[in-house]
């Protein structure tokens, strides 16, 4: 079976998501959280990380299967054939939008080193870059280049 990546109405993402499942296929529509300010409040809403996308695996005869569902528009095509995606490139996806990424940013400060214990850097080490309210921007030292990790304590 192979991951495919379905073109969706827009915001029917979730929806189609649902629908598909209840059909017995197997999909993935990741969602992040991101915090909407409106002129009289704040508020946490639930959006996808890829408008009218939505990534679905199935077996090659049950592809046309997924057109029984309402909103979905078409299969995404690379030279000429429907795009399949590889399952680490899913499983890398679903582990980078998990929680495992999070980290404490208590007690941190500007030029620490730290050793990532878990997600997708782990193993690394790097020295603090910046802090802000929500992420820490740290120097992997080993690999040279600059990453941006959450931090559990959202100001």
């Amino acid at each position: 079976m192979h991951w495919y990546v379905l073109r969706v109405k827009v915001r029917q993402e979730k929806k189609v998501s649902i629908a598909l499942e209840d059909l017995g296929i197997n999909t993935y529509c990741p969602m992040i959280t991101e915090v909407r300010q409106w002129s009289d409040r704040k508020k946490k809403v639930t959006v996808p990380v890829f408008n009218s996308y939505v990534f679905v695996r199935l077996d090659e005869p049950n592809r046309k299967k997924v057109f029984q569902v309402n909103g979905v528009k078409s299969y995404l095509f690379w030279l000429n054939k429907a795009a399949v995606v590889r399952n680490e490139e899913i499983e890398f996806l679903k582990d980078y939008l998990s929680d495992s990424n999070k980290i404490n940013k208590e007690g941190i400060n500007l030029g620490d080193k730290i050793f990532i214990s878990h997600g997708l850097f782990k193993g690394r080490e790097g020295v603090v870059q910046a802090i802000t309210n929500n992420r820490l921007q740290l120097l992997l030292t080993n690999l040279g280049f600059k990453v941006s990790l959450s931090a559990k304590n959202i100001a």
